[in-house]
């Protein structure tokens, strides 16, 4: 019997978790489109009691998303879940996701509860969800390391409540293939409504096993996978919604079921999310890496060449590799330069904002003869910045370095909108210039990470640089995008610190 497996994607809010990752509302907003036109089955848009940005955040995905069922993950009290059932409420379809931890060292480590208690207030989770919708996730945290009898015992009682889906997550990366599938297929067997909801699963990457648990899950009788573009998340992330797909589609032999996944989707959903976040994807990543589909070794290639099916199993084409052909150019005018936005999932709400998203297009335009959609999101990365969350701005800039001199940078930033000039040395001109940055801004912070990758080929490509700074226990990415590689370093760390500046702070949903 082939069936549809729901494919659940949590990029929103547990990809979010990863330190750094943590995204604007406008930024979540386009992700948001983009899954939707992924065709995914159920977006969690974050958790909307952790603050007010996230509240505004998962109601805004909720007003704009038609075809997707949007989903706030909430903890089990009344609070958590009257705020995500006020965040959902826009949505044509509106889920919400409760949970409590079922373990026994969380029961008693964590909550402090008794397992009674804890079947309870499930319970009456169940119940308060259902004041704003039908669709009620339940979710038994830690469930791989929870007992089985426990676990069969509420997710009964939570059926019994009104609950349309069970996860089963595993949330510490623990289990291996065939003892997660033994579980699943015990749940089913053993709780006598369990013919009532639909089971899912979510696997942590803890141990490098979130597809293959997730996998075997499904092939035990899961039918919703939990999972994020480019396994992002928490920790060593999630499972990877684009492995799990293609696993499914091209193992039609092994799995009796499919998505309704667009799969042509997938690559420009990975550059996406690898562009707004800031984390990049390796290049041997299975299905969105850059030599997913390369050919290096020459019994390889003499292979493919006499037909493509002796070394590749899946077509570069379906998952939508070779899909972003050159768009733009310097004569293009404002209406193709919107269109092609609107078309990749990029709107502009104003006409001031894209008279200046247009302007900027014309420069990179003067610099570079072929403009790609990968530069169109880099660009409009920038531009999603507000006033207000744009203390520090980058205003002019020198750099110098010679054969035997230490390298020099001279920039002039825009603090608090007082202009300000700096010199200062370093290793590089790369470091020059974090040096002049860091005596205007004096923020006190550690450097993480500094990452460069091209956007597009050519030696005209842009160059899109992350920076990951640290101060007080707060990871804040920023990213910056230039053909000069200097001022991109220079935009990036600006960018992380005008995130470190503004003053909305995000709470962790799993603090």
């Amino acid at each position: 019997m082939n069936d549809q497996l729901i494919i659940f994607d949590t990029t929103l809010r547990d990809g979010e978790q990863s330190p750094g990752a943590s995204m604007t509302r406008e930024e979540k907003l386009r992700i948001a489109r983009q899954l939707e036109r992924m065709r995914v089955d159920v977006i969690e848009a974050g958790f909307a009691a952790a603050s007010n940005g996230d509240f505004e955040a998962v109601r805004g995905i909720a007003e704009v998303i038609k075809e997707s069922t949007v989903c706030s993950l909430a903890r089990a009290n009344e609070n958590d879940i009257r705020r995500s059932g006020e965040a959902i409420r826009p949505a044509p379809l509106g889920r919400i996701h409760t949970f409590i931890a079922t373990s026994p060292i969380h029961m008693e480590k964590k909550l402090r509860m008794s397992p009674d208690q804890v079947v309870e207030q499930a319970v009456k989770a169940i119940g308060w969800a259902r004041e704003y919708t039908d669709d009620v996730e339940f979710s038994a945290e830690d469930a791989g390391r929870s007992e089985i009898d426990f676990l069969c015992r509420i997710f009964e009682a939570v059926i019994k409540a009104g609950a349309t889906t069970i996860n089963v997550p595993d949330t510490v990366g623990y289990n291996v293939p065939e003892q997660f599938a033994a579980t699943i297929r015990a749940l089913i067997e053993r709780v006598p409504n369990s013919d009532k909801v639909v089971w899912s699963v979510h696997c942590h990457n803890d141990l490098g096993l979130a597809v293959a648990n997730s996998l075997a899950a499904v092939r035990a009788g899961a039918r919703q996978v939990e999972c994020t573009i480019n396994g992002l998340g928490e920790r060593a992330g999630n499972a990877a919604l684009e492995e799990i797909v293609m696993a499914v589609r091209t193992r039609k032999d092994i799995f009796t079921c499919d998505t309704r996944i667009d799969t042509t989707q997938i690559v420009p959903a990975s550059k996406l999310v690898s562009g707004i976040t800031g984390f990049p994807v390796q290049p041997n990543k299975a299905i969105v890496g850059a030599n997913a589909f390369s050919h290096e070794s020459g019994i390889h290639q003499d292979g493919v060449l006499k037909h493509r099916e002796t070394y590749e199993i899946m077509r570069a084409e379906d998952v939508g590799w070779g899909a972003n052909k050159l768009v733009l150019g310097k004569h293009s005018g404002r209406n193709a330069f919107r269109s092609r936005l609107a078309e990749i999932g990029i709107v502009v709400e104003s006409e001031e904002h894209l008279n200046h998203a247009f302007a900027r297009f014309k420069e990179l335009a003067d610099k570079k003869h072929e403009i790609f959609d990968e530069d169109l999101h880099a660009l409009m990365s920038d531009e999603v910045v507000t006033p207000e969350q744009e203390h520090f701005r980058l205003v002019a800039w020198r750099f110098h370095s010679e054969t035997g001199e230490s390298p020099e940078g001279e920039i002039t930033l825009s603090a608090g909108g007082k202009e300000i000039r700096a010199t200062a040395r370093g290793s590089g001109p790369v470091d020059a210039a974090f040096k002049a940055i860091e005596s205007v801004a004096e923020s006190g912070t550690e450097l993480v990470l500094y990452s460069v990758n091209a956007i597009t080929s050519g030696t005209d490509a842009q160059g899109e640089v992350t920076v990951r700074l640290g101060r007080n226990g707060k990871v804040v990415n920023g990213q910056g995008a230039d053909t000069d590689i200097i001022v991109a370093s220079a935009k990036a760390y600006l960018n992380a610190l005008n995130k470190l500046h503004d003053k909305q702070e995000r709470l962790n949903p799993q603090v």
